[in-house]
Order: C-alpha cells, then sequence, then structure tokens
C-alpha cells in the first residue's frame, strides 16, 4: 500500500501558530534507494569520532605508573558482573579525562575485544553531535565481529532508508537487534563503548538522548555489555543521567581524587617529558633538576593540560627551552587550577609575538593572530590550513606565520590538508573571556568574530555558487545518490560546504540584525536556489530549511519587511518542496518553480531560472494555501495527529502501529514542552513517551476499557484520559496512581482541559441505537461536576475553548457546532451547514477577539461571530471521486464510496432527476467516464470495468481480466474500442459491443512506444525524470500527444504542460 500523507496546514485562517512549525526532516521522492555496492556505505559515519583516527597520533596515553588506581578501577569494573554497566568518569576541564578514556580504549582494543568508541568534540563537525553516533558504533562494531556484520547487513538491507530516521530507530534497529541476536560465545568480552566528552555536544538534547539510548541496553547484559562515559560535571550531563538508575551505573570524579596521588602522577609526568626535551636539544644532563619540576607540579595545580601545555611550549623553544621553563616558572603558584590555566596560555601567546617587531609591526601582528585565532576557535566544525585560508580570503602563507609559534596550544599539522584545532577546548574559554583573558591584544570579541565570518562566508558563496547545476550533469532528474563523493568533493570543497552550512548561524551568534537591501537580503535575491542547490548535493536540505526558520525569526517584519517577506515566502518554497529538493536538487529549477505560487516573491524573482525546455507550464493557485508540507512515510491510514504547544514538533498516529512502538492507536496530546506526549490504547492503558528519545515513560493503567482519548492540562502537571467504560480519569505525569476518576453512563469520546480555567470538558455517546449524547464540565481540582450541556443529538469529538476559558465548541456527527457558556452551561449558538460528505472532526480555537474559528472534514470554516460559512476548501474533500457529463451537458454522473454510480440532471441541479439510477457496485468507484450511445463506464476496485445504459440503467458489458485494481478507461472516438489501464502493470483493449478481450500492453512495452510518461509522481522523456510532481499536482488520470501532457487531479483541476524534445539541461 502506498504511503499515507499528512498535510501540515498554514494557521492564518484558523488562528495563529509559531513560526517554526511543521519542520520535519527526512524522507523520498520516489522510493528507496537501490543499494550498489557495499550497503553498509549508507550508514553515516564521522571517521574522526575513533580514539585512533588518522591524525590522532600524537593524542597521548597514561604513563606507566600514573592514574594506577582509577585504571585498575575501571578494569574491575569492565571485566565483572555486578550489573553496573555504566562507568561514569567525571571531573574538571583539564584532569586528564580523555588521556584515561584513549588508555583504557587502547588496552580493550590491543586485546581484541569487542569494541567501539565516539570522542566527541565542540567545533569537530560530525563529532560535535549525534547524527552520526548510532552508524559510527554499529559500522567500527562490524569491523571487530564478523556475526554481527553479517546481522547489520541484514539490517541495512531490509530498511534501505533507515539511516534517515529518528536516533532512537537506528539505534534500536543497527545496534540493539543485531547485538540481541548475537551468540555471547561469537566475541571476545568484554563488549565495550567508550564515549569521551559527553558535555561537549552542541545541544542538551543530543546529551538526553546518548543517555536514554543507553539506559535502554540494559537487557544486553548477558553479552557483557559495558559503557565507559567521561564527561564535566555539568548540569545537562548530570540531568540526562538521572534515566539511568543508581544501580545500573558506577560513578568516578576524577578531581576528587587525593592531591597527593595526582601531584605524584603529574610530577612523573613531566619528569618523563622533560627528559625527553633534554635528550633531544642535548641540554645539560641534570636539566631542568626535581625542584624545578617539584614548582611546575605545584603551578599545575592538578590540571594534566596545564602540564602538558607547559611542556609543549617548552619543546618549541628548541636550545632555548631553559628561556622557555623560566617564563613559566615566573610568579608564585596559586590554588586556583583556572588562573594557573590562564597564565600559561598567556604566557604562550605573548611568547608567539617576536620582540624584534615594532610598534606598528606589533599590532599588524596581533591583528593576524586575533583574526586566525579567533576564527578557529569560533568555528562550528574544525577547517584545514587550504580551507581557511580561501574562506579568510589570505595566502596559506601567513597563517603558517601567524600559527607557527602556537603548536603548544593548537594542534598544527604539517599536512594542510588536515585540520587545525585546539590541543583543549579550555583555550576556546580562554580567549573568549575577558575576565580571564585580561590582555586586550589577545582576546577575542566573540560577536565581532561571527559577524567577520558571516561576511567570510557570503563572499565566497556570491563568488562559487553563481550558476545553476553547480556539479554539471545537465540532467534535471539527476539524484544525489547518483553522483560520486569525490565528484562533489571537487565541487564543493571543506571551505564552500562550510560556508553553506554555518553562515546563518554565524550571524545567529554575532547578534547582527539583518535589514532590507543589506548584504544577507543581496545574497538571497542572487544565489537562493543556488545555496538550496549545494545543500542538497551536500545532504543537508534539513539543515537548510532550519537555516532559514532561524533566518526569518531574527528579520523584524516592521523594520525590514521586504527582507522578511522574501525569507518568509523562501520558508514556503522550501518546505513545500523539500521532498524533492534533497533528493533531486536540479528540480529547484523545474519542478518548485513552475508549480509555485504566482505571486510567490521566489517565483518571480527567479522566473528567468525554468528551463526553455518547459515550453507550457501549468496554471497555479495565485497565493500559497494554507498547506505548508505534506509528510510522507505512515504506510496505512494516519488517525491522529497533534502539535506540541511550541510548534516545534508533530506527532502522528497510524494504523501502521508506528506512533511509537509499544501500542497501536492515537496520539492525543503533547505537554506544554514538547517533552512529553500522550497516546491512547485499544487494550485500556494510555502512555506517556519522551518525545526526545522516544522512550516509553509511564503507562497509566485504570480504564476497564480502550482508552481513545487524552489531554494536558495548560501547565502540564495533569492528565485528562477518557474511555469506552464511561470514565474520565486525571493523572499526575510521571508518578503513579489516578488522581481522580469521574464517571459518564456511556463511552466518553472526548476531553479536554478549557483554557485559562482548573476545568475539564469530555463528551460522551450512548449505544448505537438510543444516539444519546452528553457533554460535561468537570472541575479539575475537586473533581466536582459543574454543567451538563444537552443538545447535540450524535456524539461530540472536540473541545476547544477561547482562551479566557468563557466559552467553549463542541462539534458533532450530528453535522452542527454548537457554542456553550463555559460557567452558565447555557447553548449560545448552534453552527449548521455541514453536509453529508463529512462530519464534523475538528475544531480549533482561534485567538482573534471575539472569534473562534472551527474546522470541519468537508473543507469549509465556519466562524462563530455570525454563525456563517466563511470558506470552503474544495481541494480536501472526500467522498465523491469524479463528476464527468454526457457530451450534451445535461447530464452528470457521480461516483461513491458508498459503491453506487448515481446520474443528475445537470440543468435543474435540485436532486437525482427522473432519470437518475442508483447503480450498486461490489468495490469503490474509482473513475466514471462519458462514452458515445448513451454508455457510461464504471472502474472499479476489484480489477473490473463495467458499461451500462445511461437512460435504462441496464448493465450492457462487465469487462473482466485485469489482475488489480482499474485505475482509468477510455473509449476511442468512434466508441467501437475501450482501454483500461490497471495497477496490474497492463493496458487493456476491448471490443465495447461484446466485451471480448482484443489486446494487451505491458507498462514497459507503452514506454518504449512513447516519449513522454507519468510515472512515479514523475514526468518521464525516454525513461528518464525530468519533471517531479509536487503532492498537490499528481494525477488521477494522464493524457499523452506528442510532447503535451494533460494532468487531471482529484481536487478537480486539470494541468497543461508542453516540453520541448532534445537534451535537457
Amino acid at each position: 500500500m502506498s504511503d499515507q500523507p499528512i498535510e501540515i496546514l498554514s494557521a492564518k485562517n484558523f488562528g495563529p501558530i509559531p513560526d517554526n512549525s511543521g519542520v520535519v526532516v527526512g524522507g523520498d521522492v520516489s522510493g528507496p534507494a537501490t543499494i550498489i555496492g557495499d550497503p553498509l556505505q549508507l550508514l553515516p559515519f564521522a571517521p574522526q569520532a575513533s580514539f585512533n583516527a588518522a591524525g590522532n597520533d600524537d593524542d597521548s596515553l597514561c604513563l606507566h605508573n600514573t592514574r594506577v588506581e582509577i585504571l585498575k578501577q575501571i578494569n574491575t569494573w569492565a571485566n565483572g558482573d555486578d550489573g553496573r554497566y555504566i562507568f561514569w568518569l567525571s571531573g574538571w576541564a583539564g584532569v586528564g579525562k580523555s588521556t584515561i578514556a584513549r588508555t583504557i580504549a587502547r588496552e580493550y582494543y590491543d586485546k581484541e575485544c569487542f569494541m567501539a568508541s565516539f570522542f566527541f568534540s565542540r567545533g569537530g563537525g560530525d563529532v560535535s553531535h549525534t547524527g552520526k553516533f548510532v552508524g559510527t558504533i554499529a559500522l567500527q562494531l562490524a569491523q571487530r565481529c564478523a556475526a554481527f556484520k553479517s546481522l547489520l547487513l541484514n539490517a541495512v538491507s531490509n530498511n534501505e532508508v533507515i539511516a534517515g530516521t529518528v536516533l532512537k530507530d537506528q539505534w534500536n534497529e543497527l545496534v540493539l537487534q543485531p547485538l540481541s541476536k548475537l551468540e555471547a560465545g561469537s566475541f571476545q568480552a568484554p563488549l565495550l563503548l567508550i564515549i569521551d566528552a559527553l558535555d561537549e555536544c552542541d545541544k542538551e538534547s543530543d546529551v538526553r538522548q546518548v543517555l536514554q539510548l543507553l539506559s535502554d541496553s540494559r537487557h544486553l547484559g548477558r553479552l557483557h555489555f559495558r559503557v565507559f562515559i567521561t564527561s564535566r560535571p555539568d548540569i545537562p550531563v548530570r540531568h540526562g543521567f538521572l534515566v539511568v538508575p543508581g544501580q545500573d551505573r558506577q560513578d568516578f570524579v576524577l578531581h576528587n581524587i587525593s592531591q597527593s596521588i595526582v601531584d605524584g602522577d603529574i610530577f612523573t609526568f613531566l619528569q618523563h617529558a622533560l627528559s625527553d626535551i633534554q635528550q633531544k636539544f642535548a641540554l645539560t644532563k641534570n636539566w631542568p633538576g626535581d625542584e624545578a619540576i617539584k614548582h611546575l607540579v605545584r603551578k599545575s595545580a592538578g590540571l594534566f593540560i596545564w602540564a602538558s601545555t607547559a611542556c609543549r611550549f617548552i619543546s618549541k623553544g628548541r636550545q632555548l627551552a631553559s628561556n622557555r621553563l623560566s617564563l613559566v616558572l615566573e610568579g608564585a603558584p596559586t590554588t586556583q587550577p583556572e588562573e594557573e590555566l590562564n597564565r600559561i596560555y598567556t604566557t604562550v601567546l605573548k611568547s608567539s609575538v617576536g620582540d624584534y617587531f615594532d610598534e606598528q609591526d606589533k599590532e599588524e601582528v596581533y591583528y593576524s593572530l586575533r583574526k586566525t585565532l579567533g576564527t578557529i576557535i569560533i568555528l562550528f566544525s574544525s577547517l584545514p590550513t587550504l580551507s581557511l585560508a580561501k574562506l579568510l580570503h589570505i595566502d596559506t602563507e601567513e597563517i603558517g606565520r601567524t600559527l607557527g609559534d602556537l603548536h603548544s596550544i593548537l594542534d598544527f599539522p604539517k599536512d594542510p590538508t588536515q585540520p587545525v584545532r585546539p590541543h583543549h577546548p579550555s583555550l576556546r574559554d580562554f580567549l573568549l573571556s575577558p575576565q580571564r583573558c585580561r590582555d586586550p591584544q589577545f582576546w577575542v570579541d566573540e560577536k565581532k568574530a561571527h559577524k567577520a565570518m558571516v561576511n567570510h562566508c557570503i563572499q565566497l558563496m556570491s563568488q562559487k555558487l553563481n550558476q545553476k547545476d553547480l556539479c554539471g550533469l545537465g540532467d534535471p532528474g539527476a539524484r544525489v545518490a547518483q553522483v560520486p563523493p569525490e565528484n562533489l568533493a571537487r565541487c564543493f570543497p571543506a571551505e564552500l560546504q562550510y560556508a553553506c552550512e554555518y553562515w546563518v548561524q554565524h550571524l545567529q551568534r554575532s547578534g547582527t540584525q539583518p535589514y532590507d537591501d543589506d548584504q544577507v537580503h543581496q545574497f538571497l535575491q542572487e544565489h537562493l536556489l543556488h545555496w538550496l542547490e549545494a545543500l542538497s548535493w551536500m545532504g543537508k536540505t534539513s539543515e537548510g530549511i532550519l537555516a532559514i526558520l532561524s533566518l526569518e525569526a531574527q528579520i523584524p517584519a516592521d523594520k525590514s519587511p521586504n527582507l522578511y517577506m522574501f525569507v518568509h515566502d523562501a520558508k514556503r518554497f522550501v518546505l513545500y518542496n523539500r521532498l524533492v529538493i534533497e533528493q533531486a536538487p536540479l528540480q529547484l529549477y523545474c519542478s518548485a518553480l513552475i508549480f509555485a505560487p504566482e505571486k510567490s516573491i521566489i517565483r518571480r524573482r527567479f522566473e528567468k531560472c525554468i528551463p526553455t525546455w518547459i515550453q507550457m507550464k501549468p496554471r497555479v493557485q495565485v497565493n500559497w494555501s494554507a498547506a505548508l508540507q505534506t509528510l510522507e512515510g505512515h504506510s496505512r491510514p494516519v488517525t491522529s495527529v497533534a502539535f506540541s504547544p511550541d510548534g516545534k514538533l508533530v506527532a502522528s498516529g497510524s494504523y501502521d502501529k508506528t506512533t511509537l512502538e509499544g501500542h497501536s492507536n492515537s496520539v492525543t496530546g503533547l505537554l506544554a514542552d514538547g517533552k512529553l506526549v500522550a497516546s491512547g490504547s485499544d487494550n485500556g492503558t494510555v502512555r506517556l513517551w519522551d518525545a526526545v528519545a522516544g522512550a516509553a515513560l509511564q503507562t497509566l493503567e485504570g480504564h476497564s476499557r480502550p482508552g481513545h482519548v487524552s489531554a494536558f492540562s495548560p501547565d502540564g502537571k495533569l492528565v485528562a484520559s477518557g474511555s469506552d467504560d464511561g470514565t474520565v480519569r486525571l493523572w499526575t505525569p510521571l508518578r503513579s496512581g489516578p488522581a481522580d476518576a469521574r464517571g459518564h453512563p456511556d463511552s466518553v469520546t472526548s476531553v479536554a482541559f478549557l483554557a485559562g480555567r482548573q476545568a475539564v470538558a469530555s463528551g460522551s455517546i450512548g449505544p448505537r441505537r438510543a444516539r444519546t449524547t452528553r457533554r460535561s464540565l468537570w472541575d479539575a481540582v475537586t473533581g466536582a461536576a459543574l454543567q451538563t450541556l444537552e443538545g447535540h443529538s450524535r456524539p461530540s469529538r472536540q473541545w476547544p475553548s477561547r482562551p479566557d476559558g468563557k466559552l467553549v465548541a463542541s462539534g458533532s456527527h450530528d453535522e452542527t457546532v454548537r457554542l456553550w457558556d463555559a460557567v452558565t452551561g447555557a447553548a449560545c449558538r448552534t453552527l449548521e451547514g455541514h453536509s453529508d460528505l463529512g462530519h464534523v472532526s475538528g475544531l480549533l480555537a482561534g485567538r482573534q477577539a471575539g472569534g473562534v474559528r472551527l474546522g470541519r472534514q468537508d473543507g469549509q470554516v465556519l466562524g462563530r461571530r455570525y454563525g456563517a460559512a466563511l470558506q470552503t476548501l474544495e481541494a480536501i474533500q472526500t467522498g465523491s471521486r469524479q463528476w464527468p457529463s454526457r457530451r450534451t451537458g445535461k447530464l452528470v454522473a457521480s461516483g461513491s464510496d458508498d459503491g453506487t454510480v448515481r446520474f443528475w440532471d445537470a440543468v435543474t441541479g435540485g436532486g437525482p432527476c427522473r432519470r437518475s439510477r442508483a447503480i450498486p457496485s461490489l468495490g469503490h468507484v474509482s473513475g466514471l467516464l462519458a462514452g458515445p450511445a448513451s454508455w457510461w463506464r464504471q472502474a472499479r476496485m476489484t480489477g473490473r470495468s463495467r458499461l451500462w445504459d445511461a437512460v435504462t440503467g441496464a448493465a450492457l458489458q462487465t469487462l473482466e481480466g485485469h489482475s488489480n485494481w482499474v485505475t482509468s478507461v477510455a473509449f476511442s472516438p468512434d466508441g467501437k474500442l475501450v482501454a483500461s489501464g490497471s495497477h496490474d502493470g497492463t493496458v487493456r483493449l476491448w471490443d465495447a459491443v461484446t466485451g471480448a478481450a482484443l489486446q494487451t500492453l505491458k507498462i514497459d512495452s507503452l514506454e518504449r512506444l512513447r516519449t513522454l510518461i507519468v510515472s512515479n509522481n514523475w514526468v518521464k522523456e525516454k525513461g528518464r525524470n525530468i519533471l517531479w510532481l509536487p503532492p498537490n499536482y499528481r494525477a488521477t488520470c494522464v493524457a499523452v500527444w506528442d510532447a503535451k501532457v494533460v494532468l487531471g487531479h482529484s481536487s478537480g483541476g486539470i494541468s497543461f504542460l508542453q516540453f520541448k524534445e532534445g537534451l535537457k539541461g
């Protein structure tokens, strides 16, 4: 069955919603990609994450006879079986956590144990977030165990799009499930994961996600599963560890080790490092002496990063190492580790500016140092020297001269293609803090540095992104997956990729407010589509969408109306076309532009970019509709959707049971901060979920029959649930037991908290025959019944209220909307006008003064103030399929989901005419067509087509032969032949008089005969994709003649397209 879409609607007609609502990443435009070669290449992988990644050769390990006690304790834990499968090593910056992690990793790697490692690093690109965490862990494990690799290959082959799913699903399918199938003896125990510097994740939510995933893995104990984690004791990490029960983990605070033990380890380290310097530069035999080393130990204040920085600084002095040692020893030691670190960094920086410069030259050196060093420490992802030079528009030699004496604080590889980065994150903290970096010649003004980076990025992008088809492919349907990585790397070098991905983030951090006709506005007006194309080739479309949303939020609409409207239109443009942009980038200039509304600012600005081979464009809507984007992914009907109140998350429930793993029913509410989801199930339970990690937090049991509905109170402190057992229950989230239960005599069909009041509204439905309904208001604190609202004749489904809580609106299957006074319970107004095609199934309280706006399934929107129909949205109407008329124009046929075909008088239009016929059908009616001699054709989902006499209603022929749904039928002009198309992949020709099958044509043979076809949501020329059809323009029927294509749509519209034959570029 095809994917079931969810449409995200703009709320401009229903009340305001947050600007960043409805953003969902991922998706595909034409099914899963074909795996070519090794399927494991599809997995996201961060090469720098491993402890022994290329370029990490100089990263130190613990020296022999240092860190003895802590290493022994870790080894005892790793090899033990006391149930504590997580070891958390915390400590201040610079106390040696990463060195211990590398040492443990090296030991178990050399023992050929089943292990993997991920070393996070802020500003390290792929290792600064969790986007590639799971794929990296899985691939490392696959290299250590052949049995696991085989299971992982199966997992990827079974779900080719797993890399595009949420982290929880990746973890479950790529790690947990394969590990669960492993035999304990198939690898060298322990199974060890090492995660270093968890606190250096860019987002706090990343920390929570990782810890939640690890908490979900406790059942792997039979495999001797162990996880070693290091981090600073920051609040986000401490809070994240709350999901890991105390009995499942062992904690160790590194900076709480006895000072004498730490000093002894640092003494050993310094003695070893300085001995190497003495031998390397042939210094005096007893240099520097035990007293000097002891003084250095005191100055280190327990920080290994101080000791290693001092040794690197001294070593770079070469034959003048003694002079540098004297500089380090200057000043009395303090007991403040941070102050000693400040001093050593200041000493290193001052020493890099030689005394041989005069004052004017020194100013230039200081400026160059601040510019280059400031850029390195504010980067969101480290860059190599060559890329830095191109981004800053300076030559590589200048960077070498500027940074040449900073090897003691910077990892500055000789290879210019390797990234430059600080040895330790504490350098960044130092340089950006005027309280710590007290010399104004070295202090980096963070906002100015980010502003300068914005200028550099826009300048580079303007130079390089200066044409469409940036890779020169000349194929409008080319997909990202078809272009080899080496080609993309050539077209988009590291500095250009960086500029495209991060320029908006730098703009945010700069504190600069964009305005009309400024640099940002001019860049977007010239290169918006080029930028989006580049992001797509880079696989960063989602990042581009988030950047546009962020940019929109930065622009004051009243002060910069032109820029704001441009960016707002760009948001609508990219959200609507996200599916195709991220898969086939060049459709930006084809499908995305020609199907954009006539008055779209983006369409008007870039209309010249539409290829000339599109000779006739379809007629499109004038303005953007309410639909922001269509989310595709569910495989069965979507039963429920909910926004988090901040608008940043959308939850959808479906009969495919993929709401969240655990039960099969609806998502019915989200907590105010978007962190919790509540869902009801047929087993009578209500479950609470973590919306970030996807983990089940609590099962609320108490209902004796299916629990259909739930709602959160505005403050998030209560959950109300309704059930077929006739009760409404109030719960306190994440605590045990219901707060209260109040009864209805019948099944509860809706519950809601009233805005601004401590009150709950509930609706119920009686037995099917009685159809009695009741609506009640309850006090959420005492549980007392406040009001009973009676009036609907059929069940009510929704309970929105005005923000002041004084008005309640209820919608019902009796086709009415009723407005009630929440205080007195009096009925204020009854709104009528719904058709039989849809029930009142959705209501939304608007925030406009004096108004409540109500939505319906049949597409109408009703206004409260006058009780009148305001608008009919025909595009979302359901029920009737097609309305063709006879050639005389006086007869209309309609097919319906009730399985009948009816004929109507097109002139009077007052109901079925005297010649109307209700013709029964065994299946749904999927298409109707007027033929000659008063014949009518009815195509059904049974695989049959029928011909009817339009005057008598008699069935003339039943055409059988298709093995799947019949989707379209056409008469020949003389009425002697009938052609039928089906999902079985064939087109069949029939004799219209006898019903005899004349010929069967397979689809592939038709494609060879026709230059243009429409297939899988694409217009194709000679089998090659040239134009993608967005959801609103997908065809229910198609006609092709030469270079013209006509598309019929379910909305009743028809689109005409004409193409020029030949090369497409």
